[in-house]
């Protein structure tokens, strides 16, 4: 870790940062970072540019880690090579990408990321969307912190030109650099550029610090290293600017400042209140692979404490946002915290977590509301739990791109609580074979520590998962009375049968 003289940190009107004509290069006997922290298969693809006389370098969030001591959950690489040159240079990539093309170096389920220089017109990658998740009921999906910000390189959705941007090219030839649909939008983009112009694509000054691998030495163009040793969030650039090119910046410095326990400095943290609305703007998908990357990794309840104090929950989520300010301190509230921390455990010990449970959890309260706004005497009927569930899941809809299986597991969990919370002798033993049974049963105990369900109920079915399939049948019957005819109020009715129908004969 670097460790600055107080006069080396960047002074108050330093800001905004404006990317130095040359880096401060930072010697390996004045930094931290060591090879022996550094993914064997990132050093393998740096190694290679370099013995090909190719600059390597690695660059963003993973210098940003190991300067400050926490282990990097992927490597990006950027270089001068071409794509094409790295394909020649590595059999084992692909190219991806439609508007910025760039490789993937495979080494069995590793994947390293590698990034020729970007030019200053260039847009962010920042500015395209992300796909749609893809895991079922277990674990979370795969995402990338990336170096700068996260997008799914083969979206198909554009942004418009930047101010200065390039003239276009013939959009009929399939080889150009640059194209744009009618609207002018641009639909690929690969111009590139050198490091010196690459620096300007990064979004904060501790995500802009580049490890050459020539002589592990660190170039830094921003500041950044002093930036990372006072645990500073600094955008480059002029804030307010840089927050209109891609809004998603305010939800990546809310997430930076949960995860690393970095302070926004005051001119990149003011322009967030006033310009918070223009995340309704960007894509519902990619706002939904910000919300995983927000509450799916490992730092979820500080999270939702920055989104709220921040005010960028209200435009991220806003039936959730207006639920806790009409019930500030409420059980739902403790109920959401306790849940996001039981997650951040599962993440830190690597165990699965789902969206689909995240979700049940953030729309709880307006799902609660909706059902709390029939008459009382249907809260419970399951039809009316169904349709709050439906109609909290649109809400949340608008702003995000949420897949339908989520939206359906999140209806199934809230289905099954009526029936863990009253369950009818061995037609219970059923539920426990649900595939949502083991979500709901984990939400259930979430309410029942809350006193929004019944503690003996949860306990009973923490037992009934422990004990024999032959001493399951017993719980069953003892719950249902003397025999498995009988209900907890007394003997249950047997149903007339119907005469079945004769089949028809058209």
């Amino acid at each position: 870790m670097l460790k600055p003289k107080a006069t080396d940190l960047n002074p108050p009107e330093a800001s905004p940062t404006t990317p130095a004509a040359a880096p401060r290069i930072i010697p390996r006997s004045d930094h931290s970072i060591s090879r022996s922290h550094i993914s064997p298969n990132a050093l393998r693809v740096l190694n290679r540019l370099r013995d090909a006389g190719f600059m390597g370098f690695l660059v963003g969030g993973c210098v940003r880690d190991l300067l400050i001591g926490i282990e990097p959950k992927d490597f990006d690489v950027a270089t001068d090579a071409l794509p094409e040159q790295i394909k020649r240079l590595f059999r084992n990539s692909r190219l991806v990408g439609r508007r910025f093309r760039l490789a993937h170096v495979f080494f069995g389920r590793d994947i390293i990321e590698v990034a020729t220089f970007r030019a200053a017109t260039a847009p962010s990658q920042g500015d395209e969307p992300l796909p749609e998740a893809d895991p079922e009921d277990g674990e979370a999906p795969e995402l990338d912190e990336g170096a700068d910000e996260s997008a799914d390189i083969d979206a198909p959705e554009p942004v418009r030109a930047a101010p200065g941007a390039r003239a276009a090219v013939d959009d009929d030839d399939p080889n150009a650099d640059r194209r744009f649909d009618a609207s002018g939008r641009i639909l690929r983009d690969n111009v590139y550029g050198t490091i010196d112009e690459d620096v300007w694509r990064r979004d904060f000054t501790a995500n802009a610090l580049y490890y050459n691998i020539a002589d592990f030495s660190l170039w830094d163009y921003v500041n950044g290293a002093q930036d990372i040793a006072a645990r500073t969030l600094r955008l480059i650039g002029d804030p307010e600017t840089r927050y209109r090119e891609d809004p998603v910046r305010m939800l990546r410095a809310a997430r930076f400042e949960a995860k690393l326990g970095f302070s926004i400095e005051p001119a990149t943290a003011q322009p967030i209140g006033p310009l918070r609305e223009l995340l309704a703007g960007v894509p519902p998908a990619r706002l939904f692979e910000e919300t995983l990357k927000l509450f799916l990794r490992g730092h979820g309840a500080r999270s939702f404490e920055v989104l709220r104090r921040r005010g960028l929950l209200a435009a991220l989520l806003p039936s959730v946002d207006a639920y806790f300010s009409t019930h500030p301190g409420s059980l739902v509230e403790k109920l959401l915290l306790q849940g996001l921390r039981n997650t951040d455990e599962r993440v830190l010990a690597d165990k699965p977590v789902t969206p689909t449970f995240l979700f049940a959890l953030l729309l709880y309260g307006p799902i609660a509301g909706l059902i709390e706004a029939a008459p009382p005497e249907r809260w419970h009927e399951l039809a009316t739990i169904l349709e709050a569930c439906d109609r909290a899941m649109r809400q949340a809809q608008t702003r995000l791109a949420i897949p339908k299986r989520f939206a359906l597991g999140v209806r199934e969990m809230f289905a099954l609580q009526p029936r863990l919370e009253h369950p009818r002798g061995r037609r219970a033993l059923r539920v426990l074979e649900h595939p949502r049974f083991r979500a709901a049963y984990d939400l259930l105990l979430l309410r029942a520590e809350h006193g929004l369900a019944p503690p003996d109920m949860a306990q009973w079915w923490t037992r009934l998962q422990e004990v024999s399939p032959e001493e399951r049948g017993r719980m069953a019957d003892a719950l249902a009375g003397e025999g498995p005819s009988r209900g907890p109020s007394g003997p249950r009715r047997r149903r007339r049968r119907r005469p079945r129908r004769p089949p028809s004969s058209a």
